[in-house]
């Protein structure tokens, strides 16, 4: 009985006691957006510097003329061809500072033409000689004579005026086709005999 009424005034000590909790709206703080900052990037222009071109240096060639000491020769040719009528002849020779030689030739009016000569230090000199007397064809007219054209005879065709006939044309004969009138037969029907009985 005691615990009874123990627990009775506990329970009416707490009544007294509790208290209803109180709510409270929450807060809400705006959050604080800060804008980014952006640098601008910073670009530094290339430095060009223009190539350099050395002007390449050109020397011109330096020839040396190239000096032989005289030397001595001698050489001759004889050319003799009837067919051509090819007839002459050189011979020549040297010994260091005189050259000397002779050459001949047939000119055409049949004459040989001799020339020795010689070529030194007080310079060239020649001898001419001439074997053989001249000798020209005589002039023979010709004898070509113009052939003689004689005119062509031209006859006139004879023409003669083409005969035209006249083409008969013939009637065709036309006759009418028949017609025959078709003969119908009425169908003949039947009276059954008998009828069926039900």
């Amino acid at each position: 009985m005691k615990f009874f009424i123990l627990v009775a005034l506990f329970t009416v000590a707490a009544a007294d006691s509790y208290k209803a909790a109180e709510y409270k709206a929450p807060k809400y703080e705006t959050p604080k957006y800060e804008a980014p900052k952006y640098e601008a990037p910073k670009y530094e222009a290339q430095k060009y510097e223009a190539p350099k071109y050395d002007t390449p240096k050109y020397e011109s060639p330096k020839y040396e003329e190239v000096t032989y000491a005289p030397q001595p020769y001698s050489f001759g040719y004889d050319v003799q061809d009837k067919e051509s009528y090819n007839n002459f002849e050189h011979n020549e020779k040297s010994d260091y500072n005189v050259v000397t030689g002779s050459y001949r030739v047939v000119l055409p009016d049949s004459r040989v033409q001799i020339v020795t000569y010689k070529a030194d230090a007080n310079g060239y000199t020649a001898d001419v000689k001439y074997e053989g007397e001249a000798k020209y064809p005589e002039y023979v007219e010709s004898q070509y004579k113009a052939p003689a054209y004689s005119t062509p005879a031209y006859t006139t065709p004879a023409y003669t005026t083409p005969v035209y006939t006249t083409p008969v044309y013939t009637t065709a004969a036309y006759k009418e086709p028949e017609y025959k009138t078709p003969v119908y037969t009425a169908p003949a029907y039947k009276a059954p005999a008998s009828y069926p009985k039900y």
